[in-house]
């Protein structure tokens, strides 16, 4: 049901205990067929015009509403004074309408003032201006107050709404820079990658082409041929290069628990290398992007297996302690040495992924050999306090 039916619910209820009100006590004479004919007018002018505008909230309808209210308001007062019960539905109907304070006030001295008139005309002077004023002004007082009341917590719930749209808007924007920044920072370990393996087992190739070509040229084909195992061997292992990027690329479904998702991952890398992976985990349930962070760092820490490690087992644990979750990805292959250079670990990247979520990566080397990759990441309630 509509606010404008409420609206014609309230006013014809309101006209219908005005009439009954003022016919209380009193006989059905001249005056009770005006107190009756300006409740029928009351109906007219709010079925005629009020509620078609009621919520239009412009200032020339509110004081066009104001204004046929208070006319009949001051017949209806002139008949007989009860007819003044109309205020407890004229004002909240004039505050509605409002578009601002002041139109809301402009119209409720309309009415005041319409008060005032039917009172004079009804009683003998002075009686009838003491009598309207005292009514008019204490209900005009009372409308006045709990309107500017209703108004200001009205104001107060927009400027909220105002807020929080803003928030919104601002958290919105920020979680798209912080996906286009992942997605930059993403490209930009792809193309070191790039770069740094296949781009170089290419360059080399054409090198060595061009060297088979000279070689060719000169009729030397017994270091053309060696040149051209040299091109094979080298194109096998850029071959190999490609295929191991592109693994540590693929997506890993993040729509099942953690525990399924890490399962996949370690039973595919283990297909694909022969490396022997065990996975385990011990936490209570995580947000998607934590989940999300740990698998590409699972990820991340299994390609450079895969590239650096030689290993022939690694196992991935993650488990949690006092608000924080921990991965650790250990393998019984070459080792790392601490301190040495981290530039061809991927790590860069990846302690940049973590560091969004407010973690920390640590690489360090096992004994007897072996390397251990540690990923922390403290909960979000750690984080606030």
């Amino acid at each position: 049901m509509s606010r404008t039916i409420w609206w014609d619910v309230a006013a014809f209820t309101a006209a219908t205990v005005t009439v009954i009100l003022a016919s209380i006590g009193t006989p059905f004479d001249a005056a009770s067929w005006g107190v009756l004919a300006c409740a029928v007018a009351f109906l007219a002018a709010h079925f005629g015009y009020a509620r078609r505008h009621i919520e239009e909230q412009s200032a020339r309808s509110t004081l066009i509403i104001a204004l046929l209210y208070a006319a009949v308001i001051a017949v209806g007062c002139a008949f007989n004074p009860s007819f003044a019960i109309l205020q407890a539905f004229v004002y909240p109907a004039i505050w509605f309408a409002a578009v601002d304070t002041r139109t809301a006030i402009i119209g409720n001295v309309a009415v005041a003032v319409a008060v005032v008139i039917g009172s004079v005309v009804f009683y003998p002077p002075p009686q009838g201006l003491v009598i309207g004023l005292g009514v008019a002004l204490l209900s005009f007082g009372f409308s006045l107050a709990l309107g500017l009341w209703i108004t200001r917590i009205a104001e107060f719930g927009n400027e909220r709404a105002r807020l929080l749209a803003e928030l919104q808007a601002t958290q919105g924007e920020l979680a798209a820079l912080h996906r286009d920044a992942g997605v930059s920072s993403e490209r930009e370990r792809l193309a070191r990658e790039i770069h740094d393996t296949i781009a170089q087992s290419l360059t080399g190739l054409v090198m060595l082409a061009e060297r088979a070509e000279r070689e060719l040229a000169v009729d030397d084909a017994g270091r053309a041929v060696e040149t051209v195992t040299i091109i094979e061997s080298m194109a096998r292992e850029a071959l190999t290069e490609a295929r191991s990027l592109v693994a540590a690329m693929a997506p890993v479904r993040v729509d099942s628990t953690l525990t399924d998702a890490l399962t996949r991952l370690g039973e595919r890398f283990e297909r694909e290398t022969g490396v022997r992976v065990t996975t385990a985990v011990s936490v209570t349930p995580l947000d998607r992007e934590l989940e999300v962070v740990l698998l590409r760092c699972t990820q991340e820490a299994l390609a450079n297996v895969r590239k650096h490690a030689r290993a022939s087992a690694a196992s991935v644990v993650i488990s949690q302690l006092d608000a924080v979750t921990t991965l650790t990805v250990t393998d019984n292959g070459v080792g790392y040495v601490d301190g040495g250079s981290q530039t061809g670990f991927g790590i860069s990247g990846m302690r940049e992924r973590v560091a969004i979520v407010g973690g920390d990566v640590e690489l360090t080397g096992s004994d007897p050999g072996g390397t251990v990759l540690t990923v922390s990441i403290p909960s979000r309630e750690r984080m606030a306090t």
